[in-house]
C-alpha cells in the first residue's frame, strides 16, 4: 500500500530535486531577463516573439499541475469521461488560434485583454471583467500553489505548507526577475521536460500493469468508470470544454502572449500548443485507472496521480513525476503571476489608481504586485480545507468555471460583432457568473461553466438584437497608441 504514511521517495532526494531545479529557474529567469529595462520589456518580452518559443510557452502554460494532478483525480472519480473530458480543454488552445490574430491586427500596442475590454465595451463592462478575471487567477494560483505542496507531501511526505511555500516563492523570485522574457524561455525547457516524463510514464505503466489487468479489476470493482452513460461524466464533458475555452478566452495570459508574439506567429503557435497538449490529460488521467488493479490506498482523490506512478514504478517513478509536475507547476505559475500582476498594474493600479503612472512607475508596481499576488496565495494555500470551496483541486478549479464560461462571448462578440451592445456584455457575464455559480452549489461543480455559458450566450444575443450599438474597429488601435504616447 502506498499512502501518505509511507512516502515513497527519500526526503533527501526531494530536497535535493527541489533545490537543484529552484536555483536552474531563478538562475535562467535572471539571466534571461537582465535586459529588462521598461514596463513593456517586463510584460511583453519586446513583442517579437518567434514561432518555436511561442508554441512551447502556450503549451507548456497549458500543462499545469492542474492537468497532471486533477485529470488523475478526475479519471478515478468520473472514469474515461473524466480523462478524455479534460483533453477537451485542448480546444480552448486550438479555438483561440483564430482570436490571437485577430487581437494582433486590432491592436497591435495593446497590453491586456482589460485594455480592450475598457476601449470596446465601456468602463462598466471593463470593472465587471476585471472582478470576473481577478477572481479566476486568484483560484487559479490557489490551485497551482495547493497542487505543489500535495505533491510533495504524496511522494515525500514533505509537510504540505512547506512544499507549497518552497515551490510558490521560488516561482515569484525568476518571475520577479526576469518578467515574461523568464517565463517564456523557461516554459520551452519545461515542455521537453514534460512531454519526454509524461510518455515514459504510460509507457512504463502500461508494460507493468497491462490493459487486461487495469480492465478487468475496473469491471469487478469500479464498473461505472468505464461507462460511456455516466451520466455525471457526459455532463462533465461538456462542461469542462466550455471552461476550457472561457479559461483561454479571457485570460490576461493568453492575451499578453498575442501581444507579445511576433506579427503572424500568434495563429499558428496556438493551434500547435493545443495539438501537442491533447493527449497529455489522457496520458495523465489514464494512470489512475489502475488504481484497483493495484489496490492502492488513496487518501485523496487528488493524490491519486503522484501515489499510482509511485506504486508502478518505484523511486524512478516517483523522482520522475516529482520532476513533471514541477515542471508544469512552474511553467503555469509563473505565467499567472506575470500576467496577473501586468492586469492589475494596467487596468487597476494604472487605470483607477494612478492614471498619470509613468512607464517606469509601472515598471516598478509590476515587480511589488508580483510580491503581493505570492503572499496572497500563500495565504490561501495554506487553509486548504480550511477554508469555503478551498477543498480539493477538482472543487477550486470548477468553482471558477461560471465566472470564465460567461465571459466568452462578450470576448467573441467584442472582437467579431460590430453592433455588440456594451451593457450587454456586462450583463451576460453577471447573469452568467450568478446563475452559474448557484447550480455549482445547487448540482454539482461539473455544470458550473456549462449553465454559465448559457445564460450569458442568451443575454449576449438577445441584449444585441434589442439594442445593437455600431463601433468603429479602428478607435482600438488609435486610442491604446494614443494612451501610449501620454505614459511614455
Amino acid at each position: 500500500m502506498t499512502g501518505l504514511d509511507d512516502p515513497i521517495l527519500p526526503s533527501s532526494i526531494a530536497w535535493g530535486l527541489l533545490i537543484a531545479f529552484s536555483i536552474l529557474w531563478v538562475v535562467l529567469g535572471w539571466w534571461l531577463g537582465r535586459h529588462n529595462k521598461t514596463a513593456e520589456d517586463h510584460m511583453l518580452a519586446g513583442r517579437n516573439v518567434g514561432l518555436a518559443l511561442a508554441t512551447a510557452t502556450a503549451m507548456a502554460t497549458w500543462v499545469t499541475a492542474n492537468t497532471t494532478m486533477t485529470a488523475p483525480q478526475l479519471a478515478l472519480q468520473l472514469g474515461v469521461w473524466g480523462m478524455l473530458g479534460y483533453s477537451l480543454g485542448a480546444l480552448g488552445l486550438i479555438l483561440f488560434a483564430p482570436l490571437a490574430r485577430r487581437i494582433r491586427e486590432l491592436m497591435p500596442r495593446g497590453f491586456t485583454s482589460g485594455d480592450f475590454i475598457r476601449l470596446r465595451f465601456g468602463t462598466f463592462t471593463w470593472r465587471v471583467f476585471l472582478l470576473v478575471s481577478l477572481i479566476y487567477a486568484f483560484g487559479w494560483l490557489v490551485s497551482m500553489a495547493m497542487a505543489g505542496g500535495v505533491l510533495i507531501n504524496a511522494l515525500a511526505g514533505i509537510d504540505y505548507r512547506v512544499g507549497m511555500t518552497v515551490i510558490l516563492t521560488v516561482c515569484v523570485i525568476y518571475t520577479l526577475l526576469g518578467g515574461l522574457r523568464a517565463v517564456i524561455g523557461t516554459d520551452f525547457i519545461q515542455t521537453i521536460i514534460i512531454i519526454a516524463g509524461a510518455a515514459f510514464i504510460a509507457w512504463l505503466t502500461i508494460d507493468k500493469v497491462g490493459f487486461e489487468a487495469i480492465h478487468f479489476n475496473l469491471m469487478e470493482e469500479r464498473p461505472e468508470l468505464l461507462s460511456l452513460l455516466f451520466p455525471a461524466a457526459i455532463m462533465f464533458l461538456f462542461n469542462n470544454l466550455l471552461f476550457g475555452v472561457g479559461e483561454i478566452f479571457h485570460s490576461n495570459v493568453w492575451w499578453s502572449r498575442a501581444f507579445a508574439f511576433g506579427r503572424n506567429v500568434g495563429f499558428r503557435a496556438y493551434l500547435l500548443g493545443g495539438l501537442l497538449w491533447l493527449p497529455i490529460p489522457i496520458v495523465a488521467g489514464f494512470i489512475a485507472l489502475a488504481t484497483p488493479a493495484l489496490g492502492i490506498n488513496v487518501p485523496a482523490a487528488d493524490m491519486v496521480g503522484p501515489l499510482v506512478a509511485a506504486e508502478v514504478l518505484g523511486l524512478t517513478g516517483a523522482i520522475v513525476v516529482f520532476i513533471v509536475v514541477f515542471a508544469a507547476l512552474a511553467s503555469s505559475l509563473d505565467s499567472l503571476l506575470a500576467a496577473t500582476s501586468d492586469l492589475v498594474t494596467r487596468d487597476i493600479y494604472r487605470g483607477h489608481i494612478r492614471p498619470q503612472a509613468s512607464e517606469q512607475n509601472q515598471f516598478r508596481a509590476t515587480k511589488v504586485i508580483v510580491v503581493l499576488l505570492g503572499l496572497l496565495t500563500w495565504l490561501a494555500a495554506s487553509y486548504r480545507g480550511e477554508l469555503p470551496i478551498i477543498g480539493s483541486l477538482a472543487e477550486l478549479l470548477y468553482f471558477t468555471g461560471a465566472f470564465v464560461a460567461s465571459a466568452i462571448w462578450p470576448i467573441v462578440a467584442g472582437l467579431y460583432w460590430r453592433r455588440a451592445n456594451p451593457q450587454g456584455a456586462a450583463w451576460s457575464m453577471i447573469l452568467g457568473s450568478g446563475i452559474g455559480l448557484a447550480s455549482y452549489f445547487l448540482i454539482g461543480f461539473y455544470v458550473a461553466a456549462l449553465v454559465g455559458a448559457a445564460v450569458s450566450l442568451a443575454v449576449m444575443v438577445l441584449s444585441t438584437w434589442l439594442a445593437p450599438r455600431p463601433f468603429d474597429w479602428d478607435r482600438l488601435s488609435r486610442d491604446a497608441k494614443a494612451e501610449e504616447v501620454r505614459s511614455a
